[in-house]
């Protein structure tokens, strides 16, 4: 091997080395950021199981959000799309209209949504578009999830911005509140059902 070609050889595992290097420097980073934002994350995300239970109470989807900037909440809501017999009116959709209202703008830079299911193509759309910075969630939604379970909309780089994605964020809380929620409508049913065919 000559000298020329070893010279580039030398370069090619220098930058290999220095690839990785760097890699691993980040995801310590990302690691020691990750381990920091967990307590806030759960915190806020306790908020949004609140604004869930509000909705319960009034026979809606137990969904809530919160919109967060430098740890002070801009807004807060929850699903009222039975209450309303409006489609847009999911939680995240309310809370960054309210945010918007709160801050005077249309683009939510340096904010975070907390919410408790995995945001569907049209709150992912409006995620992107008021340009949010980070969104934590709880519960994955395998049926319109478009934050990683059928697509990751957020994350995807052929849009001109894109999100942080936290899933499962006490997760299993806010999936309980849901299945709690549907196994309870499905009872009522059978009971109406029942006592439509027994009306003595």
């Amino acid at each position: 091997m000559d000298n020329v070609n070893l010279h580039k050889e030398l370069l090619s595992l220098l930058e290999k080395i220095d690839a990785i290097f760097n890699y691993m420097i980040e995801s310590e980073k990302n690691e020691q950021r990750a381990n920091v934002m967990t307590e806030r994350d759960e915190y806020w995300m306790q908020r949004a199981i609140e604004e869930a239970k509000k909705a319960e109470a009034i026979r809606e989807v137990p969904i809530g959000a919160v919109l967060v900037k430098d740890d002070e909440m801009i807004a807060s809501a929850y699903n009222l799309r039975e209450t309303t017999q409006n489609a847009v009116t999911h939680a995240e959709l309310l809370a960054i209209e309210k945010a918007c209202d709160a801050v005077g703008s249309w683009r939510l830079e340096n904010t975070t949504l907390y919410v408790t299911l995995e945001p569907c193509p049209m709150c992912s759309g409006a995620i992107l578009l008021s340009r949010v910075d980070r969104v934590v969630y709880g519960a994955r939604d395998p049926k319109a999830g478009c934050a990683g379970s059928l697509m990751n909309l957020l994350e995807d780089d052929r849009f001109n911005h894109r999100c942080e994605v936290v899933p499962d964020v006490l997760g299993e809380a806010c999936g309980q509140m849901l299945t709690d929620f549907f196994r309870g409508l499905r009872e009522e049913k059978k009971r109406r059902k029942q006592m439509s065919k027994d009306p003595d």
